[in-house]
């Protein structure tokens, strides 16, 4: 196995694992807001009722689509836009931790669940890079 086959066969393990991930908390979000909400990270979320439970699925509906363009991507063996993919999608993770942060919400949380997933995203997508023809 040559280098970059071993780069592109990690990024899309990686990739996988990130769609799973992401289609296991999209799903939370419909399933089980006020969990979901709570282990977000961001201060004082409002109490759970209809109106946010809705907004909450909404949250959870484009996380599973994200989880579904990762799988299209890998299915159709394109390691470099898959890779492109992942960098651009990490700025969701990003995003989540400044939200968590302006909120006034877990710095742990803020740092060590978005922040690292970010960092893992952007690792994940420079393997695809850097291994694709």
């Amino acid at each position: 196995m040559t280098p970059a086959h071993a780069l592109i066969q990690t990024g899309y393990v990686l990739s996988g694992l990130i769609a799973a991930a992401i289609l296991f908390l999209g799903a939370r979000f419909w399933l089980a807001p006020a969990t979901a909400s709570a282990g977000f990270g961001i201060a004082a979320s409002p109490p759970l009722s209809t109106g946010f439970a809705a907004w909450l699925s909404v949250k959870g509906t484009r996380d599973m689509a994200a989880c579904l363009f990762v799988i299209l991507l890998i299915v159709n063996g394109a390691p470099r836009l898959l890779g492109e993919f992942m960098l651009l999608a990490s700025l969701i993770a990003f995003g989540d931790m400044v939200s968590v942060l302006r909120s006034g919400g877990s710095r742990a949380l803020a740092f060590g669940m978005h922040g690292l997933t970010g960092l893992v995203i952007v690792a994940t997508g420079a393997c695809l890079i850097i291994g694709a023809p």
